[in-house]
């Protein structure tokens, strides 16, 4: 859903966005890299745990950035919900990592 808010320039995106630092031109792109990671992780869920493990990873990447960036802008009043989405990322890497 949070790729789908990202496509669709929600307020609360653009308004994150800005307070972080990240263009609104790169918004597009971010979205698509996000619904691309789970689109992975739900062909992982039908047995492609290759590509579920490349999608685990990209998104583990992706929101070790959203963190950084947060941290660089100086922005920690809602820096849980990137952690939040790299704990998730990182659990399914874990699993698809051990089956």
């Amino acid at each position: 859903m949070i790729a789908v808010a990202d496509l669709a320039g929600a307020r609360f995106v653009l308004a994150n966005a800005a307070e972080v630092g990240v263009p609104r031109s790169w918004l597009p792109l971010l979205g698509t890299l996000k619904a691309a990671g789970a689109a992975g992780l739900v062909l992982a869920l039908l047995g492609a745990s290759l590509i579920g493990v490349a999608a685990a990873t990209g998104l583990v990447l992706f929101f070790i950035g959203a963190l950084a960036a947060h941290v660089r802008a100086g922005v920690y009043r809602n820096i849980a919900i990137p952690g939040a989405f790299l704990a998730l990322a990182a659990a399914c890497l874990g699993i698809l990592l051990t089956q």
